[in-house]
């Protein structure tokens, strides 16, 4: 299996390029680590390819919050600068001066 470096980074905001979400990253998993349950629930035609980087992100869309597991093929950067609304911000994230979200430095993995 290749080896693949994650394209985005923990802290980085980013929205889905088919499904009307977004969200900061606050893991990298290098290859596919879900249940096969999970897996399976993707429909075949657009369930994407084991072997890159997912994603754990701290989502929100126009009704709710929620954590979203996505594959790096399905997201892009998101350009908007809207601020995110998701409560667990906070307690993951600081927020620099010029904006940027970086994890707590007291964060434990």
């Amino acid at each position: 299996m290749k080896q693949r470096n994650a394209k985005f980074t923990i802290g980085e905001v980013v929205r889905h390029k088919v499904f009307p979400f977004r969200g900061v990253i606050f893991d990298v998993d290098p290859e596919y680590a879900n249940t096969e349950e999970w897996w399976n629930a993707i429909p075949a035609e657009i369930r994407p390819d084991r072997d890159q980087p997912f994603y754990h992100l701290l989502a929100e869309n126009d009704e709710t919050e929620y954590v979203a597991y996505v594959s790096e093929q399905n997201l892009v950067h998101d350009e908007s600068e809207q601020p995110l609304r998701n409560p667990n911000i906070t307690r993951i994230f600081d927020t620099t001066p010029n904006g940027e979200l970086r994890p707590k430095s007291a964060m434990t993995h």
